[in-house]
């Protein structure tokens, strides 16, 4: 299937810091595309790939599995690992979980920023997923849960019932791999989430090994909030937390 216009995955050649951003669930590149282009117009390398699945049709998402959609992220990982000095992972809501499993599973990356990153299925919805995949091949979609008024995400407007069992097995994954996270950490969650509550931040706050540890609320702002009214900020404290982590490895290596 073609790829949905606005849903093409991204890559910016630039410095030798690298960013790997990584979108969510039922989602496309078009969700966090401004950030990674914001993060790109800072002279950083910048990889944001289409995840297997997304950005076609949700029939796609039903044959895919979460060890599809890692393979993908650790590739374009290591692609980065290759062609850069330091290297960072950014990702919103499923982005973030994929996220945390590369930081647990490689030392090298650098840092991680989280937006309103997913690591609980809601407990009614996930009880009956099993019942419902011999019912239904699809539910609702989760897409565009935004504020700011006349934006919307291109994402599917159904959810395929197979591909959400997959999900919560990488939440399961994830969440036991939590404490082997230790780099820094900023995550960034709305304070008002339709799709993800904030007891999910809590709960990477809470688990991960890191010290380095930082936690901003978005008051103005819904699950999207990369295309949502808190977008700039963060924009700008993502950039600003990798310069300043940038800058304390350039002192390290002289000193």
């Amino acid at each position: 299937m073609p790829i949905l216009p606005g849903a093409e995955p991204l890559f910016r050649d630039g410095g030798s810091v690298g960013v790997l951003v990584c979108h969510g669930f039922t989602g496309s590149p078009q969700s966090v595309r401004p950030w990674a282009e914001h993060l790109a117009e800072q002279g950083l390398t910048v990889s944001l790939p289409l995840l297997p699945g997304h950005g076609t049709r949700w029939e796609d998402l039903a044959v895919t599995c979460w060890e599809d959609w890692y393979a993908t992220v650790e590739r374009a990982l290591l692609t980065l690992l290759d062609r850069c000095t330091q290297v960072f992972v950014v990702g919103l809501s499923m982005g973030g979980t994929l996220a945390l499993r590369l930081a647990a599973r490689h030392r090298e990356v650098a840092g991680l920023v989280l937006v309103n990153p997913a690591m609980t299925f809601p407990r009614v919805q996930g009880a009956l997923l099993p019942a419902a995949g011999l019912l239904l091949r699809s539910a609702p979609g989760i897409a565009s849960d935004i504020a700011r008024e006349g934006v919307e995400e291109l994402g599917y407007e159904r959810t395929p019932v197979r591909a959400a069992r997959s999900l919560r097995q990488l939440f399961r994954v994830v969440r036991s791999e939590l404490p082997r996270v230790v780099q820094p950490l900023l995550v960034l969650h709305s304070r008002t989430d339709h799709v993800v509550p904030p007891s999910d931040s809590e709960l990477v706050l809470s688990e991960v090994s890191s010290t380095d540890v930082t936690e901003t609320v978005l008051e103005h702002s819904l699950h999207v909030a990369t295309l949502d009214h808190d977008a700039e900020r963060i924009f700008a404290d993502s950039h600003s937390f990798i310069d300043r982590l940038t800058a304390r490895k350039t002192a390290s290596d002289g000193a």
